[in-house]
């Protein structure tokens, strides 16, 4: 007659096994799904690397270097942010509606948290040239005619 321990160790081996053979199998399904997801990005995305060298060759795509990088790089001082934000008398809200980003962002560009994107300095340089009244007509545009901000859709 076999010992009642060893029988029950070996139910207990056993039926451990076909738990987590069930839930090994659940996984391994989807670990093959995301491999075939992951080949089939793969092989779109040569096949637009093999369009845009196409295109590039027929000189119908400009390149992006010359699009993105401006002829004169734009330097960023937060004392500047600052100094050029009280100049304008906006706050760092108004001035962040401006930008089209968070008066958040602004306070953190000003303290050297975080430093703007290019697209930000972009629009940074380029509020440096206006006055006080063209910075006010710009933020009234913004805010409509009811003092709010539109809503982005």
């Amino acid at each position: 007659m076999p010992n009642i321990g060893t029988v029950l160790r070996e139910e207990i081996t056993r039926l451990s096994r076909r738990e987590s053979r069930s839930q090994i199998d659940a996984t391994r399904k989807a670990t093959a799904q995301h491999r075939r997801d992951i080949a089939a990005l793969k092989r779109q995305v040569a096949e637009l690397e093999r369009q845009v060298t196409l295109l590039a060759r027929n000189g119908l795509a400009t390149p992006r270097a010359a699009v993105d990088t401006p002829a004169k790089p734009v330097r960023f001082v937060a004392k500047g942010l600052r100094s050029q934000r009280m100049r304008l008398g906006l706050s760092a809200a108004d001035l962040g509606k401006l930008l089209d980003v968070s008066a958040q962002s602004i306070y953190n560009w000003e303290r050297e948290l975080a430093r703007p994107r290019g697209e930000q300095l972009a629009r940074l340089a380029a509020l440096r040239g206006i006055g006080k009244r063209e910075a006010g007509q710009r933020l009234k545009q913004l805010l409509g005619s009811n003092g709010k901000a539109p809503r982005r859709s």
